[in-house]
């Protein structure tokens, strides 16, 4: 039976595709949100057959006013994986060529300072709690935007751990179904473990394990949005500009593996035995994605490239961002 949210003739494709990709082991959240919208513009677009046209399709892909290039490419990156799949069952349907968006502007991650990190966190340390809306943020923020920091995890791996993913007694939290479906485990400093049990003894003494760990209030992990907004708010007081762009929550991350990777090349640490446990670290699939921060590292710090090149000689020069970002 198709999604009730799904009202095109190409409704029960849709939700068959959406379960096979399920079954694979992909999410599906943001791409299920775009074909919704694609179903929308066939119900708009009145069609009665199970064919999409060349006309249908470029329609589609025509790019909007004031469309991000990101947005433009991500949707027709879903008609394209839409389109392939109504091929491979014997459904009619134009696929659109490559190329047709144009690249995003790469984004140049920002590198927190030392100086702007202690700020930062200066100005993390003075939350209030909003008893109606946010009753635990002045004790949560502080140690979330620490282990974000010194972790490098995702935001989401981190927003939606749950109780029983957070082990105190070892000092780690498990991410579960991370990027690419990976588990794995990330070590917390021993300082913001003692941290996390006090939070828990304060603010889960009645909770489940299934409870999330970091909870807006109970049953309710923090939104995005959420720490999105307390982020712009703490970059305000410790009086670190934004521009619009940048810098972003997800740039702790980039700026966690820099100084990783700075501090193994001062201590002249093998790259090679090393990366590995970055890569792990990091719930990366491919060595392609942890080299993006080596490239990111010399780009910063060009003095590194020397110690780089004795255990890859070439690789730096090889890495191509392709408008791709890095989670």
């Amino acid at each position: 039976m198709s999604d009730p949210c799904f009202r095109s003739i190409f409704k029960d494709d849709i939700f068959a595709l959406i379960a096979l990709k399920r079954s694979l082991g992909f999410k599906y959240g943001s791409e299920t949100n775009m074909l919704r919208r694609i179903d929308m513009y066939f119900v708009e677009s009145h069609l009665t057959v199970r064919e999409i046209s060349r006309a249908l399709c470029e329609g589609w892909c025509r790019k909007r006013d004031h469309e991000s290039s990101a947005n433009h490419s991500s949707r027709i990156s879903m008609m394209r994986v839409f389109c392939r799949y109504l091929n491979d069952i014997g459904v009619p349907a134009y696929m659109p060529p490559p190329n047709l968006a144009s690249k995003a502007q790469k984004y140049d991650a920002h590198i927190y300072t030392a100086e702007e990190l202690k700020r930062f966190f200066a100005a993390v340390d003075t939350s209030r709690s909003v008893p109606h809306e946010c009753p635990y943020r002045s004790q949560i923020m502080p140690i979330f935007f620490r282990i974000l920091y010194t972790s490098g995890m995702r935001v989401s791996e981190l927003r939606l751990a749950r109780v029983q993913d957070v082990n105190l007694d070892e000092g780690y939290i498990f991410v579960k179904g991370g990027k690419n479906q990976k588990d794995r485990i990330v070590p917390i400093h021993p300082s913001l473990s003692a941290k996390c049990r006090n939070l828990k003894e304060s603010i889960h003494s009645n909770s489940s394990e299934d409870e999330f760990f970091f909870m807006q209030y109970p049953g309710r992990a923090m939104t995005l949005g959420c720490i999105y907004k307390n982020f712009r708010r703490y970059l305000e007081k410790a009086g670190i500009p934004h521009t619009g762009h940048g810098p972003r929550v997800h740039d702790f991350r980039h700026t966690y593996c820099v100084n990783l990777l700075l501090k193994w090349c001062k201590e002249g640490k093998d790259l090679m035995a090393y990366l590995p446990y970055m890569r792990t670290m990091l719930g990366h699939e491919s060595f392609a994605e942890t080299a993006y921060y080596l490239k990111l590292t010399v780009d910063a710090f060009p003095v590194i490239r020397r110690s780089l090149a004795t255990s890859f000689p070439s690789v730096i020069d090889e890495v191509s961002f392709h408008g791709r970002e890095y989670y």
